[in-house]
């Protein structure tokens, strides 16, 4: 009887506690403040210019219960990992056409995010004395160009996707092709004048833009999305505005697809596409990465000109695009010379030097990839090589013609196999050497584009240093100043002086630890 009467003296206090638990949780789960569902971890390979939507990335985690796991590259690049069989989830580039015309079948589906056309900006008062601040042609562009009134900057076509469309649209309205189907009916003297304006290259969208920012007194313009021609007028460093051209004969506007790729994750694709299309997140995007929404009921705001929009037509066909591409390098573009800067001390004995070596090699042809292809050396190039340890030897120059079965490839595979290690590390006197060759060759050429490239594996212990480099530099004349140096960071190399160096002459400095071939490889959409 005792114990009962304690257990019914238990009892309200145990039910109580019950109820009160239930009513806390019951509040705090009206409060919003739900536990966060467990994540489906999806893998994407995006283009390296989405970068800036990582912001959203954890909100739509916390909303949806996906996560995106993002892994950067070119788009044409992307491409050529996920024909080679590279696994992914996801796949979000600037369009899915060039995935499509390789392999229809790897694209389960697909949803456009946002829109960017790709347009050429031009400095305003340039744009106003010609009359293109109310309307303008690509025609009337070329002229002017042609004429060398105006000189811009281009990304790389066959590495960044604003390039080829920016290519594309200049292609289809100077040509008379309405649909861009076939690349090789296109006539080559339709767009060299177009591109004698060229000035410089890039391999990506966001490197160009710093770029010309750096050289905005000797270029009159760029083109690049939309989005980041606005960026710029709005960033502040511009001593000039840029007016962005919408020519009449139409544009390429890249509508940024996520594809799915794996079948088994549509419910948690439809998830993202469902989030990333709500209007908040639409009006958050065009706010935040200055890109125009595809949701109709999402107003478009008043940051983005009162252009009407003309879209061109893609390439029909993977053929059509391999046409386009080819002859813009074999006939259409300002011919290159690059100069290639290489150590081979001892300390690049062994398998360093056999990875210098199939890295050139696969530059002068060894590299059949759809990429490779693109990235090799191209007809009308001259490649200066100077090699160095702690003696500069003398240059070799080839001057590329067409085919595998060229003369000067050839020559150049034997070369370099024949290279060897030994001795020092004079650097700077090498790269001194390169620029002094640079500006005679410059000064014969002056049409063509410059760069040097520069690869070691260690520290300068010969001749002169880094500082004395630097002002031998800032003495040479404008022309070969604006030929940059691409240094690529190897074995024991000093990155804080490569990055130095990048940074006295405009370039950028490129990863070769894991991978040499790759370094070089990425290194020719900036040449």
């Amino acid at each position: 009887m005792k114990r009962n009467a304690q257990n019914l003296y238990r009892l309200p206090f145990t039910v109580g506690a019950v109820l009160w638990v239930v009513l806390l949780g019951g509040l705090w789960l009206a409060s919003g403040c739900r536990a966060r569902p467990q994540a489906v971890t999806l893998t994407v390979l995006a283009g390296s210019e989405l970068k800036d939507l990582e912001p959203l990335l954890p909100d739509l985690r916390d909303k949806t219960g996906v996560e995106l796991k993002m892994s950067y590259t070119g788009t044409l690049e992307g491409v050529d990992r996920l024909l080679n069989g590279e696994k992914f989830d996801l796949a979000w580039f600037s369009h899915a056409k060039y995935l499509l015309l390789r392999d229809p079948k790897l694209a389960v589906a697909q949803e456009r995010i946002m829109l960017s056309p790709v347009v050429m900006g031009v400095k305003t008062s340039k744009a106003k004395a010609w009359g293109w601040d109310k309307s303008v042609t690509w025609k009337a562009i070329a002229e002017k160009s042609a004429a060398g009134q105006l000189r811009f900057a281009m990304t790389n076509p066959a590495t960044s996707n604003s390039g080829f469309t920016g290519l594309l649209g200049v292609w289809a309205a100077l040509s008379g092709k309405s649909d861009a189907a076939q690349g090789n009916e296109v006539g080559p003297q339709a767009l060299k004048g177009f591109f004698r304006g060229q000035a410089a290259t890039a391999g990506s969208s966001g490197w160009l833009a710093d770029s010309y920012v750096q050289q905005q007194d000797r270029l009159d313009g760029l083109i690049n999305y939309e989005s980041v021609l606005l960026s710029l007028n709005q960033g502040g460093k511009l001593r000039e505005p840029l007016t962005l051209l919408y020519p009449a004969e139409g544009v390429v506007t890249a509508d940024y697809p996520l594809i799915l790729l794996n079948a088994a994750q549509r419910e948690a694709f439809s998830k993202a596409v469902a989030y990333l299309k709500q209007p908040d997140l639409q009006k958050k995007i065009m706010e935040m990465t200055l890109r125009r929404p595809v949701t109709a009921s999402v107003t478009l705001s008043s940051a983005f000109p009162n252009a009407l929009l003309v879209e061109l037509p893609f390439p029909a066909s993977a053929l059509a695009v391999d046409g386009i591409l080819s002859q813009y390098f074999a006939e259409q573009r300002r011919p290159a010379h690059s100069f290639f800067v290489l150590d081979v001390s001892g300390s690049m004995a062994g398998q360093r030097l056999q990875g210098l070596q199939q890295a050139i090699l696969n530059l002068a042809g060894a590299d059949t990839s759809t990429t490779g292809q693109y990235a090799r050396f191209q007809p009308r190039e001259e490649v200066t090589v100077i090699t160095f340890s702690n003696r500069i030897n003398p240059p070799k120059e080839f001057r590329i013609g067409r085919g595998q079965n060229d003369p000067q490839l050839s020559q150049m595979r034997g070369y370099v196999k024949s290279l060897r290690a030994d001795g020092g590390t004079a650097i700077y006197s090498a790269l001194q050497q390169a620029y002094t060759l640079l500006q005679q060759a410059q000064s014969q050429e002056p049409e063509r584009i410059y760069s040097v490239v520069l690869m070691t594996d260690g520290e300068n212990n010969q001749g002169i240093d880094l500082n004395s480099f630097v002002s031998f530099y800032n003495g040479l004349s404008e022309g070969a100043r604006a030929a940059h140096i691409f240094p690529i960071l190897f074995g024991e190399g000093n990155k804080a002086e490569m990055e130095r160096l990048a940074q006295a002459t405009g370039g950028r400095v490129f990863d070769g630890r894991n991978s040499l071939a790759a370094a070089f490889k990425e290194i020719r959409g900036y040449q």
